[in-house]
């Protein structure tokens, strides 16, 4: 089927007018709403999804099965997350700073919606109410492009929203949904910087290079990743164990899980037979550099020998990436050389090590002795975000509500005339 590009970017730039003009009330009566209508249509949600869930299985992709999903627990968590919204401050007509000039003029520069969102994302339906809701409380309207692997999905989980809306008299125009699974039919929106104001894809480094190389549209870019855990000379090894287990394998399929651990030679011996044991059960696959190899060779079923690209992938799966490397100096460069600038952690004993990596490693997080998994608007104390920006401007990190504003200056006079 073809999409009408155009007639869709029209109708939500004609809604986004009302959405930026929408009260804080308006904006939580009508989440509420959509909180109610995803649980009333959630019998019809979970037999669309089981329709995905089994196509992507047929496919071969089964690390994908996961980020597709939905079941009750998850529908739950869905209304839950539409309520935290609803508790958020309005991040719309926030006075950020004011003063008075010498002129007499009275200053304000006030926050504001950007307008017209355009959303591009793989996979998780989940981020299809995500978007939907962020979107609508900071007074913009947002066109969504879902992945193909959750189109049956994502088809009723957007007829509940624009039931929801239309129940509580709310313009359904300021949710549009691009109902094509053709990589194609983003295209032409990304020439429509007139009726765009901005693109955000959400995905692997080949949705956001596509996304880069084809828009006049800004693009704020989130998702993809390849994240490192460095354990230096020094390290606690009870606290390390636990560390790099749960960075690797909580949940294999978002993008701040672990993909590939730095030892320090002289922790290498003492680590890695005890790591190993523990990552053994969770059946992760070890992809070890000659180093690791000779540590853990025939001491453990799952392991290969990497290659240079092993080193340069976001594995989305039960697959760790091991290298050993001789001082801090050399992990900091493997990371410079390698990161996507997402989330990078080490473990240390060393406070001096500690201060140098978090001061020289440039990603949107870095940590010292915690898990990568922690990169999450959520566990930031922001709330419900859109996706990590892994770039410098305007959002860093989680993009949460905030982060979907821009601002305009209010400018008061009393006759004022330059001279």
């Amino acid at each position: 089927m073809k999409i009408d590009a155009q007639k869709i970017a029209q109708a939500a730039k004609t809604a986004s007018k009302s959405a930026g003009l929408m009260s804080t009330s308006q904006k939580n009566k009508a989440l509420l709403a959509i909180a109610k209508f995803i649980k009333k249509y959630e019998k019809e949600i979970l037999k669309e999804n089981a329709k995905d869930v089994l196509t992507t299985e047929k496919a071969g992709l089964g690390p994908m099965v996961d980020r597709v999903l939905l079941n009750k627990e998850r529908v739950n968590g869905i209304c839950n997350d539409i309520k935290n919204v609803v508790s958020l401050p309005d991040p719309v007509g926030k006075i950020l700073s004011e003063r008075k000039q010498p002129s007499g003029l009275k200053i304000q520069q006030v926050s504001v919606p950007f307008g017209v969102i355009l959303m591009i994302y793989e996979s998780r339906p989940n981020v299809t109410v995500d978007a939907a809701t962020l979107a609508l409380k900071s007074g913009n309207t947002v066109i969504l492009k879902g992945g193909k692997e959750a189109i049956n999905s994502n088809r009723v989980i957007i007829k509940a929203i624009k039931a929801a809306l239309k129940s509580v008299g709310v313009n359904e125009n300021i949710i549009q949904f691009v109902d094509s699974v053709e990589k194609d039919s983003i295209a032409d929106f990304l020439k429509m910087k007139n009726l765009i104001d901005v693109v955000i894809p959400r995905g692997g480094k080949g949705l956001i290079n596509f996304v880069v190389e084809n828009s006049s549209i800004p693009a704020i870019n989130t998702g993809a990743s390849v994240v490192h855990t460095y354990v230096d000379k020094k390290f606690d090894l009870k606290i390390a164990v636990p560390i790099i287990v749960n960075a690797k394998t909580r949940r294999v399929s978002i993008c701040n899980t672990l993909d590939t651990l730095l030892i320090h030679k002289d922790s290498a011996k003492t680590l890695l037979p005890i790591l190993a044991k523990e990552l053994a059960k969770h059946d992760v696959e070890i992809r070890a550099d000659e180093r690791a190899y000779k540590i853990l060779n025939k001491k453990y079923q799952k392991l290969k020998s990497a290659n240079a690209l092993d080193f340069d992938t976001e594995f989305l799966d039960y697959i760790l990436a091991i290298k050993i490397v001789d001082s801090l100096d050399e992990a900091l460069t493997h990371i410079e050389k390698h990161s996507l600038k997402h989330s990078e952690a080490i473990i240390t004993s060393d406070k001096k090590s500690a201060e140098r990596f978090l001061n020289e490693v440039d990603a949107a997080c870095v940590y010292v002795n915690t898990a990568t998994q922690f990169t999450d608007g959520a566990q930031f104390g922001l709330g419900a975000e859109i996706g990590i920006s892994t770039q410098k401007l305007h959002v860093r990190g989680p993009f949460a509500l905030e982060g979907l504003t821009t601002y305009k200056w209010k400018i008061y006079g009393s006759g004022q005339c330059r001279k």
